[in-house]
């Protein structure tokens, strides 16, 4: 992985996965929901705005690309983009695949109830998927 710093929580919260053009893809480790966080590999970006021009277009490709991979592979019902870091202020973006009778649904994903860590096959499993998606995604401008 990229020498970006991670800020401590985005570290001990989420599973690195792979490395794209702008982001690092890391998965969040709570097995209850398909959920990746992009972390765009520029220091000291806190807000999308800070970001040049073409790496907002960049992440908005990469988020997109990678969510409709994972809706279609998934079957989901609903596909949440989100960027809040109010509590993590590195810039990274939420994409989470959301099925009607999730733990959570119909609800937003945070505060409900508690983590399930994968276990080392099930964590495994999901980065193989995810490697499966991006290997088959267009992520050229």
């Amino acid at each position: 992985m990229s020498d970006i710093t991670l800020d401590p929580r985005l570290e001990a919260d989420t599973l690195p996965v792979t490395e794209l053009g702008l982001c690092q893809v890391r998965l969040m480790n709570d097995a209850r929901f398909p959920w990746l966080v992009l972390v765009p590999r520029r220091p000291g970006i806190r807000e999308v705005y800070q970001l040049s021009t073409q790496d907002q277009a960049t992440l908005w490709r990469e988020a997109t690309a990678l969510g409709e991979g994972l809706m279609k592979t998934l079957s989901g019902d609903k596909l949440n983009l989100a960027t809040l870091g109010n509590m993590v202020p590195q810039l990274h973006l939420h994409v989470i695949v959301r099925f009607a009778g999730d733990a959570a649904w119909p609800a937003p994903v945070w505060g409900q109830g508690r983590a399930e860590p994968y276990d080392a096959d099930g964590q495994a499993r999901r980065r193989d998927e995810i490697l499966a998606i991006i290997e088959g995604l267009d992520l050229e401008e």
